[in-house]
């Protein structure tokens, strides 16, 4: 933002040079970029936050300039507008969304002359940076850095029925705006129509249809106050920035419609002659009122340090025009923020506004006080054993943005969950909270497989958010994605790649770390987002936690993903309720282990999950591990048919094993499997 030091002396008496004024504005939180000499002018350049929208004009950094040296601001704008001719303005206006325009003024001018402007509003201008164009678009933007309120004026003669019209945009509508490219817009956006067409983008810039030309006589003025998250999601959309809308976006003075318009018209009266006719047109909603800020003193000095009485604080609020409430609390005060100061609404908001007008640097440093040890949370252990298991395995963790696209979001959760939809997102394609953890994590796939990394292995713990009508519900996950090479490093198996099973044993792996060994997958063709017949659905202790899978191909496309990828999102929240095995120590065993590997015939509709669960079920004490090594089919199997290769390992505890009991473990397995799978030994 650049301001100019003389037009700041209009509004207040500026006693210092400057220099001087930068640096004072800079420890007051308003920070200086730089001080330009143009024209026997010191232009000051303000990089400001975005919370601070009252600053962006003359008139708000006088404002600042006035508390800082205790001088009372001037009035710039004309007390009585001096109106001509019929006493009913020959305009109309209607406001059809109220929503997204709480309030659309208007005045005609008639008579005008359009042409250059007058010399000292020329350097003006181009001293900020604004070129010239004639005298009345001039005054707009004289306007709008003097008082920080956009307008804009039209050809009052070119609007179909004399009328303005504030309402959303037909889906396909179009409009010529005043760089000339035609705009395709939809039904999100504001528009002012005529009687006829939309004639300009709400709060970002006029058509050209209706534009101030040499042939103009009679203009009407708009000043206006839009939705803020509405200029800024159709700025973003049809990629437009202008001072306008940059104002607009961060949103500005309620109240200075009217004023900023009287301003206006009497500049145009002076620059460009006619006579203001009828009276100015004011479509307000009713808006709800803020609620007043109380400040506690012995909370200030308790988050500053800073020792400063009530009567101080109360100068401070007055100066920066804040209406002080009636309180009977002695050590406390209340307050109205003023229309201009969007940003102050909660007590901690007061306290900086004394802490940055008496001087950051008076705070004096301290260590803050502490009550005892601090200690881990209760799930800290099994945190750090997921992340020891999952680095062990490969994987690097990975943390992306809650703040995400909510269709890309909406096809990775299936549709079954709520978002959350930010009123005021900082990105527009950006603005819904997370459902899910797999798009963050898919976009870093991506950005990965772009830069030319084909082995990839990433997890990421973090919070999602639900809208469950009520109120929004957080839940935390885990979510992991894997493609690539099996092993990368290795010249065995080079060619190898991940698979379907290398996600499901680094999850086993996961679960037995945790010590939540009831983990069961059971196959799904129902995760939209996942490949039919390579997903399943995981349990813990009966519960749904989760699923894994090989990405859908309509998925991948999206990414434009050429090689599989594998992902699962787990519910981390009901893992770690799930209560885990205690870890148990036995010595080594003195008695050998024997061996016994058996191949039998199955269905292909038999899961080895089945095979295993019932071999564990027959509750044999001497059967020590399961063990699936081999699965093969071929074209001399019967159809329907595969062949599984299982090693079952027996011992005992207390003595070694004879060849008689082996055989008679070993037969009850058999007859199990042929009991319950038809299974033929081969």
């Amino acid at each position: 933002m650049k301001i100019s030091y003389k037009w700041l002396a209009e509004f207040v008496d500026v006693d210092i040079d400057p220099r001087s004024l930068a640096e004072q504005l800079t420890m007051v939180g308003l920070a200086v970029d730089g001080i330009e000499e143009i024209g026997g002018d010191h232009i000051i350049e303000i990089d400001l936050t975005s919370n601070r929208p009252d600053c962006l004009s003359h008139l708000g950094v006088a404002r600042e300039a006035g508390v800082i040296m205790g001088k009372p601001l001037r009035e710039a704008v004309p007390a009585q507008i001096d109106v001509k001719g019929e006493s009913v303005s020959p305009a109309a206006v209607d406001v059809l969304d109220p929503d997204l325009c709480p309030r659309y003024t208007a005045r005609v001018i008639r008579g005008v002359k359009v042409g250059p402007s007058p010399d000292w509003m020329v350097r003006r201008l181009e001293a900020l940076g604004q070129r010239s164009i004639n005298n009345v678009a001039d005054v707009t933007n004289y306007v709008l850095h003097e008082l920080g309120q956009p307008l804009h004026a039209f050809d009052f003669n070119c609007l179909a029925g004399r009328r303005i019209i504030v309402r959303r945009a037909v889906a396909g509508e179009t409009l010529i705006t005043l760089d000339g490219i035609e705009r395709v817009l939809n039904d999100t956006m504001l528009v002012i129509a005529d009687a006829d067409r939309a004639v300009a983008l709400a709060g970002i810039m006029g058509g050209a249809d209706t534009e101030i030309t040499d042939a103009t006589v009679d203009v009407l003025l708009e000043s206006a106050y839009f939705n803020p998250a509405s200029v800024r999601r159709t700025a973003r959309i049809l990629g437009m920035n202008t001072e306008a809308s940059y104002r607009f976006e961060r949103g500005i003075d309620y109240d200075i419609a009217a004023r900023a318009s009287d301003r206006a018209a009497a500049l145009i009266v002076e620059t460009a002659g006619g006579e203001i006719v009828g009276e100015l047109l004011d479509a307000r909603a009713q808006i709800e009122a803020r609620p007043p800020i109380t400040l506690r003193l012995d909370r200030f000095h308790h988050l500053t340090g800073l020792n400063v009485g009530m009567a101080r604080a109360k100068e401070i609020f007055n100066a920066l025009g804040m209406e002080i409430l009636p309180l009977k609390d002695d050590g406390a005060v209340s307050v109205k923020s003023p229309s201009w100061r969007i940003d102050l609404a909660i007590e901690e908001d007061l306290i900086e506004e004394i802490a940055r007008l008496e001087g950051y640097d008076r705070l004096v440093p301290t260590l803050p006080g502490g009550a005892g040890a601090g200690s881990y949370q209760d799930d800290e252990a099994a945190r750090k054993t997921l992340r020891r298991t999952l680095i062990a395995t490969g994987f690097h963790e990975a943390i992306s943005f809650s703040f995400v696209n909510g269709e890309t979001d909406a096809m990775l959760s299936g549709n079954h969950e709520s978002g959350l939809v930010l009123t005021n997102p900082v990105d527009e394609t950006q603005s819904q909270m997370r459902t899910t953890l797999l798009g963050g994590l898919l976009s870093a796939v991506e950005l990965n497989i772009n830069h030319g990394t084909r082995n990839i292995r990433l997890f990421e713990i973090g919070k999602c958010f639900l809208d469950d009508g009520a109120r929004p519900v957080e839940i935390e996950r885990l979510a992991l994605v894997m493609t690539g090479a099996r092993n990368e490093l290795g010249w065995q198996g080079a060619g190898e790649r991940l698979d379907f099973y290398d996600l499901k044993g680094t999850i086993e792996s996961v679960g037995e770390n945790l010590g939540k060994n009831s983990l069961e997958f059971s196959p799904t063709s129902d995760i939209g987002y996942l490949h039919p017949g390579r997903a399943a659905v995981i349990s813990l202790a009966g519960n749904k936690i989760g699923f894994a899978g090989q990405l859908h191909p309509r998925i991948a496309a999206h990414f434009k993903f050429k090689q599989p990828v594998f992902a699962a999102e787990l519910d981390f929240g009901a893992i770690l309720q799930v209560p885990g095995l205690e870890p148990r120590y036995r010595p080594l065993p003195k008695f050998p282990t024997v061996v016994r590997d058996l191949s039998v015939l199955v269905s292909d509709a038999v899961s080895w999950a089945e095979i295993e669960r019932s071999i564990l079920g027959l509750n044999i004490g001497e059967l020590v591990g399961v063990r699936l090594f081999d699965v093969y089919t071929g074209s001399e199997l019967p159809a329907g048919k595969r062949a599984l290769a299982l090693s079952l390992r027996y011992r005992a505890e207390e003595r070694t094993l004879t060849e008689q009991e082996i055989g008679d473990c070993h037969g009850r397995v058999v007859s199990m499997l042929a009991r319950e799978f038809a299974a033929e030994l081969r």
